[in-house]
Protein backbone atom coordinates (compact mmCIF):
# COMPACT_ATOMS: atom_id res chain seq x y z
CA UNK A 1 0.00 0.00 0.00
CA UNK A 2 3.15 2.14 0.74
CA UNK A 3 4.19 2.07 -2.62
CA UNK A 4 0.62 3.56 -4.21
CA UNK A 5 0.87 5.82 -1.70
CA UNK A 6 3.99 7.44 -3.14
CA UNK A 7 2.90 6.86 -6.74
CA UNK A 8 -0.18 8.76 -5.98
CA UNK A 9 1.37 11.60 -3.91
CA UNK A 10 2.39 13.95 -7.04
CA UNK A 11 -0.60 13.81 -8.96
CA UNK A 12 -2.22 14.82 -5.22
CA UNK A 13 -0.23 17.15 -4.66
CA UNK A 14 -0.67 19.05 -8.95
CA UNK A 15 -4.78 18.50 -8.19
CA UNK A 16 -4.49 19.99 -4.77
CA UNK A 17 -2.33 23.19 -6.09
CA UNK A 18 -4.44 23.30 -9.33
CA UNK A 19 -7.57 23.71 -6.90
CA UNK A 20 -6.19 26.05 -4.79
CA UNK A 21 -5.06 28.57 -7.60
CA UNK A 22 -8.67 27.92 -8.69
CA UNK A 23 -10.46 28.40 -5.34
CA UNK A 24 -12.54 25.34 -6.17
CA UNK A 25 -10.92 22.83 -3.12
CA UNK A 26 -14.52 21.66 -2.66
CA UNK A 27 -15.28 20.92 -6.37
CA UNK A 28 -12.37 19.20 -6.86
CA UNK A 29 -12.61 17.01 -3.76
CA UNK A 30 -16.00 15.61 -4.54
CA UNK A 31 -14.76 15.44 -8.48
CA UNK A 32 -11.97 12.96 -7.27
CA UNK A 33 -14.06 11.00 -4.59
CA UNK A 34 -17.00 10.40 -7.52
CA UNK A 35 -13.84 9.74 -10.09
CA UNK A 36 -12.42 7.50 -7.09
CA UNK A 37 -15.84 5.27 -6.69
CA UNK A 38 -16.00 4.73 -10.27
CA UNK A 39 -13.01 3.13 -10.44
CA UNK A 40 -13.68 0.67 -8.06
CA UNK A 41 -16.33 -0.79 -10.07
CA UNK A 42 -15.79 -4.14 -11.10
CA UNK A 43 -16.71 -3.68 -14.90
CA UNK A 44 -14.28 -0.59 -14.59
CA UNK A 45 -11.76 -2.10 -12.51
CA UNK A 46 -11.95 -5.15 -15.59
CA UNK A 47 -11.57 -2.62 -18.06
CA UNK A 48 -8.28 -0.68 -16.18
CA UNK A 49 -6.66 -4.15 -16.02
CA UNK A 50 -7.47 -5.43 -19.53
CA UNK A 51 -3.86 -4.62 -21.46
CA UNK A 52 -6.52 -4.53 -24.68
CA UNK A 53 -7.76 -1.06 -23.79
CA UNK A 54 -5.85 2.20 -24.79
CA UNK A 55 -5.52 5.00 -22.38
CA UNK A 56 -8.15 6.98 -24.55
CA UNK A 57 -11.05 4.00 -24.13
CA UNK A 58 -10.62 4.06 -20.51
CA UNK A 59 -10.18 7.57 -19.70
CA UNK A 60 -13.50 8.26 -22.17
CA UNK A 61 -15.26 5.31 -20.02
CA UNK A 62 -14.39 7.00 -16.64
CA UNK A 63 -15.62 10.40 -17.54
CA UNK A 64 -18.86 9.25 -18.92
CA UNK A 65 -19.95 7.46 -15.71
CA UNK A 66 -18.79 10.54 -13.74
CA UNK A 67 -20.34 12.37 -16.32
CA UNK A 68 -21.25 16.20 -14.41
CA UNK A 69 -19.14 15.46 -11.73
CA UNK A 70 -16.41 16.40 -13.61
CA UNK A 71 -15.82 19.65 -14.90
CA UNK A 72 -13.59 20.35 -18.24
CA UNK A 73 -10.22 20.38 -15.60
CA UNK A 74 -11.09 17.50 -13.90
CA UNK A 75 -11.75 15.43 -17.15
CA UNK A 76 -8.36 16.68 -18.05
CA UNK A 77 -6.83 15.48 -15.39
CA UNK A 78 -8.65 11.64 -15.55
CA UNK A 79 -6.83 11.81 -19.46
CA UNK A 80 -3.66 12.56 -17.99
CA UNK A 81 -3.90 9.94 -15.64
CA UNK A 82 -5.00 7.59 -18.25
CA UNK A 83 -1.88 8.40 -20.46
CA UNK A 84 0.17 7.67 -17.42
CA UNK A 85 -1.90 4.30 -16.77
CA UNK A 86 -2.55 5.60 -13.24
CA UNK A 87 -6.57 5.70 -13.41
CA UNK A 88 -5.99 2.90 -10.95
CA UNK A 89 -4.53 5.28 -7.81
CA UNK A 90 -7.03 7.44 -8.10
CA UNK A 91 -8.93 6.35 -4.68
CA UNK A 92 -5.20 7.11 -3.41
CA UNK A 93 -5.45 10.56 -4.60
CA UNK A 94 -8.53 11.60 -3.39
CA UNK A 95 -7.66 10.18 0.34
CA UNK A 96 -4.33 12.41 0.10
CA UNK A 97 -6.39 14.98 -1.59
CA UNK A 98 -8.56 15.26 1.33
CA UNK A 99 -5.71 15.65 3.67
CA UNK A 100 -4.39 18.42 2.25
CA UNK A 101 -7.60 20.14 2.18
CA UNK A 102 -8.21 19.39 5.98
CA UNK A 103 -4.65 20.57 6.84
CA UNK A 104 -5.28 23.68 4.28
CA UNK A 105 -8.65 24.47 6.02
CA UNK A 106 -7.37 23.64 9.73
CA UNK A 107 -10.10 20.73 10.11
CA UNK A 108 -10.11 17.18 11.46
CA UNK A 109 -12.30 14.46 11.91
CA UNK A 110 -12.85 13.01 15.29
CA UNK A 111 -14.29 9.54 16.25
CA UNK A 112 -15.50 9.37 19.77
CA UNK A 113 -16.75 6.07 20.84
CA UNK A 114 -18.56 6.46 24.59
CA UNK A 115 -19.88 3.94 26.70
CA UNK A 116 -23.05 5.92 27.12
CA UNK A 117 -25.10 8.10 24.77
CA UNK A 118 -23.66 11.60 25.06
CA UNK A 119 -26.33 14.69 24.79
CA UNK A 120 -25.85 17.74 22.74
CA UNK A 121 -24.01 19.74 25.80
CA UNK A 122 -21.54 16.83 25.79
CA UNK A 123 -20.90 17.32 22.63
CA UNK A 124 -20.41 20.56 22.56
CA UNK A 125 -18.12 20.98 25.26
CA UNK A 126 -16.32 18.05 23.75
CA UNK A 127 -15.48 19.86 20.63
CA UNK A 128 -14.74 22.91 21.86
CA UNK A 129 -12.04 21.36 24.61
CA UNK A 130 -10.48 19.30 21.38
CA UNK A 131 -10.65 22.01 18.69
CA UNK A 132 -8.66 23.97 21.59
CA UNK A 133 -6.11 20.91 22.31
CA UNK A 134 -5.38 20.34 18.35
CA UNK A 135 -5.70 23.96 17.30
CA UNK A 136 -8.07 22.79 14.73
CA UNK A 137 -11.73 22.91 13.97
CA UNK A 138 -13.23 19.56 14.84
CA UNK A 139 -15.18 17.54 12.76
CA UNK A 140 -17.33 14.86 14.99
CA UNK A 141 -18.69 11.79 14.51
CA UNK A 142 -20.19 9.70 17.61
CA UNK A 143 -20.87 6.34 18.26
CA UNK A 144 -21.62 3.81 20.72
CA UNK A 145 -19.87 0.65 22.32
CA UNK A 146 -21.52 -0.32 25.23
CA UNK A 147 -18.52 -3.06 25.75
CA UNK A 148 -15.95 0.06 27.25
CA UNK A 149 -17.64 -0.27 30.51
CA UNK A 150 -17.50 3.68 30.97
CA UNK A 151 -15.56 6.61 29.78
CA UNK A 152 -14.91 7.08 25.83
CA UNK A 153 -12.13 6.64 23.02
CA UNK A 154 -11.30 9.51 20.50
CA UNK A 155 -9.77 9.17 17.56
CA UNK A 156 -8.09 11.97 15.51
CA UNK A 157 -5.94 11.21 12.84
CA UNK A 158 -2.99 9.07 14.42
CA UNK A 159 -3.63 10.27 17.66
CA UNK A 160 -6.07 8.13 20.34
CA UNK A 161 -6.67 9.07 23.77
CA UNK A 162 -8.46 5.99 25.66
CA UNK A 163 -10.18 7.57 28.47
CA UNK A 164 -12.33 4.45 28.37
CA UNK A 165 -12.75 2.69 31.79
CA UNK A 166 -11.85 -1.25 29.82
CA UNK A 167 -8.35 1.02 28.64
CA UNK A 168 -7.64 2.00 32.14
CA UNK A 169 -7.94 -1.70 33.45
CA UNK A 170 -5.65 -2.66 30.71
CA UNK A 171 -2.95 -0.61 31.85
CA UNK A 172 -3.29 -1.12 35.32
CA UNK A 173 -3.47 -5.17 34.60
CA UNK A 174 -0.01 -4.94 32.07
CA UNK A 175 1.15 -2.64 35.00
CA UNK A 176 0.97 -4.92 37.70
CA UNK A 177 2.30 -7.73 35.52
CA UNK A 178 5.57 -6.20 34.47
Amino acid sequence: MAELSTLARPYAKAAFEFAVDAKDLQGWAQSLATAAVVTQQSAVVKLLGSPSSTAALQAATVIDICGDALNAAGQNFVVILSENRRLTLLPQISQQFEIMKANREKAIDVEVTSAQTLDAAQQQMLTEALSEKLERKVNMQVSLDKSLLGGAVIRAGDTVIDGSIRGRLTKLAETLNS
